[in-house]
């Protein structure tokens, strides 16, 4: 496990766009956090490393946002309003998680088997990253990170 620590919003992007800059196809991305965590920050950041000049914003009540245009696609997932795996697989997301050709993001990732480290449910096609964000103090985030992938 590795930890950065974020002193603003504009540092947790420019986190996230290094990780934009690293990513390859198949990458999924599991974030997990409190509310206002930075969660989205770090999207915005990772979609402007990959390229993308689109504006992002949190798919909250969409479920989905996807990206074209850039060095690969992202495709931004937000099960929030999602309370049971039950309700994942009957809402069609599966096919995120088997892009092999560019970058899938999760929040609230914990909600879904394949994607929780507790879960004894693997999806082994991807390569997945996990990243908990951690509210320290009104600007200050502990991401404390882990690359399952490498």
């Amino acid at each position: 496990m590795a930890t950065y620590i974020s002193h603003s919003p504009e540092e947790t992007a420019a986190f996230g766009e290094q990780w934009g800059r690293d990513a390859a196809p198949g990458w999924v991305i599991g974030l997990s956090g409190e509310l206002g965590a930075g969660k989205t920050q770090f999207v915005k950041g990772l979609a402007r490393g990959l390229g993308i000049t689109a504006r992002v914003h949190s798919p909250t009540f969409a479920l989905v946002n996807e990206y074209p245009g850039g060095r690969l696609p992202l495709a931004h997932l937000d099960l929030y309003r999602l309370d049971t795996p039950e309700q994942i697989y009957a809402a069609g997301l599966e096919e995120y998680l088997r892009q092999p050709n560019g970058v899938t993001v999760v929040e609230w990732c914990e909600r879904w088997p394949e994607l929780n480290p507790k879960s004894e449910i693997r999806n082994p096609r991807s390569q997945v990253r996990r990243i908990q964000f951690e509210t320290l103090d009104e600007c200050t985030r502990r991401l404390t990170y882990e690359d399952s992938g490498a």
